[in-house]
């Protein structure tokens, strides 16, 4: 198992990392997902050792990493760019590691063609990097950084600067990979909601140098612990809604008295933050609101509008042409509400979140 305690690293006054602590086992793959500057990518160069924690530790099956040098520690990471070395052929690419640590020629070159196999380039093995497009010079460093078998491998957005329809079987062809190689332990960062909750066997929460949260992806995203977890694992982003509960009913604030359901009845009185998700918005209902932008991404459609002086986002599974400036009823279905305290702790699941 590789365990990071309470690493923390601040850099100009600005906390990198603040007193971060994972678990990550063999075989199972563990996602950090946050925002651009969230840390992720510095808790892996921390693993890595391109950067030096200015305290805790950082041990890989009880063995201290914390003052060892990046030679030495036994990782192979995998960036946004295509690392490919121009000049060497697809073959030699994937063999480089394994010649330069002193493995026979001929038998690194059977094991990077036996891994060009695995990620579908075993027709390319001839060619220069130059020749292949995006997502092949990206499954080139994949093979790289597998074939080295290291016992740690750190994947940071591999594929954030491909096209989304690449994306997408990229994802489910490198899951299925890594899940097969049970001796791993493997660190994917990602900025994207559903690519952490698809590939990950745990996912983490991180925000501005934080861990918020962490646990099997469907418990994360059905419970978001706070608030500020609810924003990092939603997207499109959860409408948060200001609410107060009285002795006679719902009230939010924008939108007026509403039904109470099970989510008023459950809590005692007073001010809570509602978080209903897009897709617990639906068209057709009584709720007057105005389209301000329209989003159509593969077959889904996010729509953001206003309900008054409430903004909403609406995501439908279909192509839908909702004209900038039109009018739309809308249906809230605050049964599934997520409900947040005053401090902006989870209190109450909705019905739909397990």
């Amino acid at each position: 198992m590789l365990v990071l305690r309470d690493l923390s690293l601040t850099e100009g006054g600005v906390p990198h990392l603040a007193a971060v602590s994972v678990e990550a086992e063999p075989g199972r793959m563990t996602t950090l997902l946050g925002r651009t500057g969230a840390g992720k990518t510095t808790l892996l160069r921390a693993v890595a050792g391109l950067v030096q924690p200015q305290s805790g530790q950082i041990s890989l099956a009880g063995n201290d990493w914390s003052r060892l040098p990046p030679w030495r520690r036994p990782v192979a990471m995998v960036t946004q760019q295509f690392i490919n070395y121009p000049h060497l052929s697809v073959l030699d690419n994937v063999a480089f590691p394994l010649i330069r640590r002193g493995e026979p020629r001929e038998a690194a070159r059977e094991a990077a063609a036996a891994m060009l196999g695995r990620v579908g380039l075993a027709q390319m093995t001839g060619r220069r990097p130059a020749a292949l497009s995006g997502g092949q010079q990206q499954r080139v460093a994949i093979a790289r950084a597998l074939v080295k078998r290291a016992p740690v491998l750190l994947l940071d957005e591999p594929f954030v600067n491909l096209d989304y329809k690449l994306r997408e079987g990229l994802r489910e062809e490198l899951a299925e990979l890594l899940r097969s190689q049970s001796d791993t332990v493997v660190l994917y960062a990602t900025t994207d909601p559903r690519e952490a909750l698809q590939m990950g066997d745990c996912t983490v929460l991180m925000a501005e140098g934080r861990v918020l949260q962490a646990g099997p992806p469907r418990a994360v995203f059905g419970a978001p612990a706070t608030l500020e977890a609810a924003r990092v694992v939603n997207d499109p982003p959860i409408n948060l809604l200001a609410a107060e509960i009285t002795q006679s009913g719902l009230v939010l604030d924008h939108l007026g008295p509403q039904s109470p359901g099970a989510t008023g009845r459950a809590l005692p009185p007073g001010r809570y933050t509602l978080g209903l998700r897009a897709e617990d918005i639906r068209s057709g209902g009584p709720l007057p609101a105005r389209v301000a932008l329209t989003e159509v991404s593969g077959s889904e459609t996010v729509t953001h509008l206003m309900a008054g002086a409430q903004p909403l986002v609406m995501l439908e599974r279909a192509v839908t042409d909702h004209r900038l400036g039109s009018e739309l009823g809308l249906m809230l279905d605050l049964g599934k509400a997520l409900v947040f305290g005053a401090d902006g702790a989870l209190i109450l699941k909705g019905a739909s979140h397990g």
